[in-house]
């Protein structure tokens, strides 16, 4: 009754469903401060490419990720200022699991945004 109450369209049911999953709440992770291919995405986990595609498709449903086409790659990245993500970007910093993955993330900006310095200069 609340849910409906909330959202007659349904996706407050679709974000708690996105987020029950352990995968998906660790690719979130992964995105919290980088965008990243779903290749990428897929080599941090040991399942196969069409499963991480159906979770990545279920964040995308939900809201809480968008991806956009980069050439020939499609970048996948966290929805901002959605206060889902917020919350769940509290939790990371304080959950076991997501922290390292969380710290991965913001390396992989910091290299990405070295390498894009570079390439400015040359």
């Amino acid at each position: 009754m609340l849910e409906e109450a909330l959202s007659p369209d349904g996706s407050f049911q679709r974000v708690f469903e996105a987020l029950a999953s352990a995968p998906r709440r660790r690719i979130l992770a992964y995105l919290a401060h980088t965008s990243m291919t779903a290749g990428e995405i897929a080599s941090r986990f040991d399942m196969s490419k069409p499963s991480i595609s159906q979770h990545l498709s279920v964040l995308e449903n939900a809201g809480l990720i968008a991806k956009k086409r980069r050439g020939q790659f499609i970048h996948y990245s966290i929805v901002p200022n959605n206060l889902v993500n917020t919350l769940n970007g509290f939790v990371q910093d304080v959950c076991p699991v997501a922290r390292p993955i969380k710290h991965e993330s913001r390396q992989i900006a910091e290299r990405r945004a070295d390498q894009d310095d570079e390439d400015q200069v040359i």
